[in-house]
Formats: C-alpha cells, sequence, structure tokens
C-alpha cells in the first residue's frame, strides 16, 4: 500500500509518491471461480508472488536430479526397477503433497515428485527402443508422447472440475497407484540383460515374445544367446572418450536444452489467447497431438536427422519473426507461437527416438540421462529468459528463435540411425560402421522376427 496512507490516490499520483509498505490488513482474494489455490492459501502475491516461479523452477530441478541419478542406476540395475522405485515415489510424495500445511514444504516434495518422474521418462523411453525392432521404433515411442498430451488435455478438465489445489493434486497422483501392476506385467529389457550376462533370463523372455507374437526361435538362436559374452557397463565418461562419441554426446546436448528451452519458454509466453486459464491448457494439449503424430510419420519418410533439424529449424524461424511483428498484431504473434510450440513439440519426440538410438547398449542410459539433464536446465532457465522482457520485448524470442537455428544446423553433422540397428558397445562407434546384418549383430537386434510377416523366416532375432 501506498506510503503515506491516509492520501487519497490521485493526489499520491499527482506528487509522484510511490513509496509503498506491507499491507497491515491482509489480502481479500475473489472466489467465485476457483474456491482454493496454492496463492490464496499460502499468500503468494506482493512480495512472495515470485514464489510461484521458484516452485516450478524447483520442480525442475528435481527432474535434473533425476535425470542425473536414474541415468546411470538404470544401466546398473536395470530399467524394470527403476521404473518400478520411481512410480512408487511419485505417488507417495504426489499424494502426501495435497496435505501439506507450510509452502515451503510443498516444494521439497514437488522437488521429490520431479526426480521421481525423471526415472520412469529416462529409462521408460529406453525401454521401449530396446524392445521393439528398428521399423516400429519410432511408432512405439512417440504413442507415449501423444498420451503425455492427451495428460494434459485431461489436466485441464480435472482443473476445471475441482477448483480446489489439494483435491486436485490428489486427483493427479492416485492414478499412479494403479501402476503397481506394472510389477507383473513389466519386462526387463533382453538387450540389456544380454549386456549384463544374464542370459538364461534374457532367453525366457524373448521366447515368451515369440510365443505371443506366434514366431519361433530356433535352438541354433538361443545357443548362440547362451554363448555371448558378458559386458560390462559404461558411465558418462565414456560418452567422452572418442572423438565420434563425443561430438555426437554434444550435439545431442545442445539439442535437447534449446528443444527444452523453448518449450517451456513458449508455455509461458503464449498463454495470453484470451480465454481463461483452462481453456488454455486445453489447447496448450491439443496443439501437441498431431505435433507429436506428425513427427511419427516424419522419422519414417525423412529420417532422424533431417526431421530433427526442419523441426528445430521451423520452431526457430517462427519464434524469430515474432520479433518484427507489431504487438498490435496480436492475433498473428498468436499464431506464430502456437507453430513454434507445434515445432518444437515435433523436435521433443524426435530427439527421445534419435537419443535413444544413437549411444550405445552399455551407455545409452548415461546418454539419454545426460541429455535429459541438460534440457531440465533449460527448464530452470525458461522463466529467468522470460524476465529479460523488462529490458526489451525482443530478448526473449530472440534466444528462443537463436537457439533452435543453431541445434537445427548442428544436427547435420549426425549419422542416420532410422532402419539400423541399435549399436551395443562404445568401440562399434570410433570410426567402426554399425553393422547391419552380421549374425552377432542380428542376434542383439531389437527381436526383429517378432515384426516380421508370416512369409518371413522366423529363426532370426
Amino acid at each position: 500500500m501506498y506510503t503515506p496512507v491516509d492520501w487519497d490516490i490521485e493526489s499520491i499520483r499527482r506528487y509522484g509518491l510511490n513509496d509503498t509498505e506491507d499491507c497491515r490488513s491482509g489480502w481479500v482474494y475473489d472466489t467465485s471461480q476457483q474456491k482454493s489455490t496454492l496463492v490464496t492459501e499460502f499468500d503468494l502475491v506482493c512480495n512472495r508472488k515470485e514464489q510461484t516461479d521458484i516452485c516450478q523452477s524447483i520442480y525442475m530441478l528435481g527432474i535434473l536430479i533425476g535425470s542425473v541419478i536414474f541415468g546411470p542406476l538404470g544401466d546398473r540395475i536395470g530399467r524394470r526397477p527403476v521404473i518400478l522405485i520411481s512410480i512408487l515415489l511419485m505417488f507417495s510424495f504426489g499424494f502426501g503433497a495435497a496435505f501439506v500445511e507450510d509452502f515451503y514444504v510443498f516444494m521439497v516434495l514437488r522437488c521429490l515428485v520431479g526426480f521421481a518422474t525423471a526415472g520412469i521418462l529416462i529409462n521408460n523411453l529406453v525401454l521401449v527402443a530396446e524392445w521393439v525392432g528398428p521399423s516400429q521404433r519410432a511408432y512405439a515411442t512417440i504413442t507415449g508422447h501423444v498420451c503425455f498430451a492427451v495428460g494434459l488435455m485431461v489436466l485441464a478438465g480435472m482443473g476445471y472440475a475441482l477448483r480446489n489445489w489439494r483435491l486436485l493434486q490428489i486427483a493427479c497422483s492416485a492414478p499412479s497407484a494403479l501402476l503397481v501392476f506394472y510389477i507383473w506385467l513389466l519386462p526387463e529389457s533382453p538387450r540389456w540383460l544380454l549386456a549384463k550376462g544374464k542370459n538364461e533370463k534374457a532367453k525366457e523372455l524373448l521366447q515368451k515374445a515369440a510365443h505371443m507374437n506366434k514366431r519361433v526361435l530356433s535352438e541354433d538362436v538361443l545357443q548362440q544367446l547362451q554363448e555371448e559374452k558378458q559386458t560390462k557397463s559404461g558411465n558418462m565418461i565414456d560418452l567422452f572418450r572418442t572423438p565420434t562419441l563425443r561430438k555426437h554426446t554434444l550435439i545431442m546436448c545442445l539439442v535437447w536444452f534449446v528443444n527444452a528451452l523453448v518449450y517451456y519458454g513458449l508455455s509461458l509466453s503464449v498463454g495470453n489467447f484470451g480465454f481463461d486459464i483452462y481453456l488454455t491448457q486445453l489447447i496448450f494439449g491439443a496443439v501437441e497431438i498431431p505435433a507429436r503424430l506428425g513427427s511419427m510419420f516424419s522419422v519414417q519418410f525423412f529420417g532422424r536427422k533431417l526431421s530433427q533439424a526442419i523441426y528445430l529449424l521451423l520452431g526457430g524461424t517462427a519464434c524469430l519473426i515474432i520479433i518484427a511483428i507489431p504487438e498490435k498484431l496480436s492475433i498473428v504473434i498468436t499464431v506464430l507461437a502456437v507453430i513454434g510450440k507445434f515445432a518444437t513439440a515435433s523436435s521433443y519426440s524426435v530427439c527421445y527416438i534419435y537419443a535413444a538410438e544413437l549411444f550405445p547398449t552399455v551407455i545409452r542410459q548415461n546418454g539419454v540421462g545426460l541429455c535429459s539433464m541438460t534440457s531440465r536446465l533449460a527448464g530452470i532457465m525458461a522463466p529467468l529468459i522470460s524476465i529479460l522482457e523488462k529490458y526489451h520485448p525482443a530478448i526473449p524470442m530472440a534466444v528462443y528463435g537463436s537457439g533452435p537455428i543453431i541445434g537445427g544446423l548442428l544436427c547435420f553433422f549426425l549419422p542416420e540411425t532410422q532402419g539400423r540397428d541399435l549399436q551395443d558397445h562404445t568401440f562399434e562407434d570410433n570410426d567402426i560402421p554399425r553393422s547391419n546384418g552380421l549374425p552377432k549383430s542380428q542376434l542383439l537386434s531389437d527381436s526383429q522376427t517378432l515384426h516380421e510377416g508370416p512369409d518371413e523366416k522366423s529363426t532370426r532375432l
């Protein structure tokens, strides 16, 4: 409130008396539309207003920490146990956050929810990539991304129906408890089992998969699996040991970083559609569905490298064009921003597939985890870049536009991975081309017979 408080507002403005002090009588909120929110319950207004953005950054920090920990852990103990542990943690901390009485405790629990979420996102991606064949890998991965977009739309409906933040928190966390059934349904990666020397378990899972898909694995193939030697897991240092791996790692980290920076940056900046918050959330989710589906087909027709580069260049160009559009043309700015978000969401789907195929099996979790870590850093930075708008309106969009263009151009220095066997060892990346038909490579190449037609031989793996 203005000081002195006994002056009328007209006099305060006339004489430029802009000194303020904390409100003495507390706050009164409009609860006609929203009964209870974090803002109204914990008084996140005035000098505490920025804590809403800090809470979002804390959540992203949790995902960052989870990416660092759960990436290597998945390589050491397996994809399946890490996913199961992460599901339990996400449910426990998310459900508990609905009952806190202190905002700082809420932020800690949200950080832990982000921590668990990272374990699910990373290991789910890798597990899918290591189970399906090269021809189906893109479809399987991006189908999960489409479900993510549907979740954003469902969230809008749940928020509209439940106008109490505690009930909304419970409703969003409770479905995680249903995933306890994964303990019986979720299989381990046979590729990881083979790399760790657990051949019998890998053979058992592959036989079960072949039986479900009405295929037959020959005894010769099973015997070859038995003779496979145990492979020692790598670490993040191995990502930088050879020049080729080092180049791939640095470029993919940059691609993930600019993707996340623009994705979250536009999500924060594009909210002024003139609609209420629930309809805006619905639009954000709806835009991502065609974006994800479009990327599913583009990676099949144009390949991973070209699709990644085109989406990045399109998203960056749309952001840069916004700088030249007058502010009064709000509809044009909004359309361009939606195009930018469309391209970024598509690029995000592609980079998940690309990263999973680019890194060798023994360090795939480490590679994806490192890329995810850089994207979380971008998620933390995105709100800070938006604050730079107070210095000049063009600064945020200049950053959001230039980053993807640089990343898109660097994508042309990466190899194409479409239709190729997943790489298993780091030494294969040291100027030695990936095998694409050798018996040993076929043995570890995503169980291709599980997807072959009835006229094709069923003795190949």
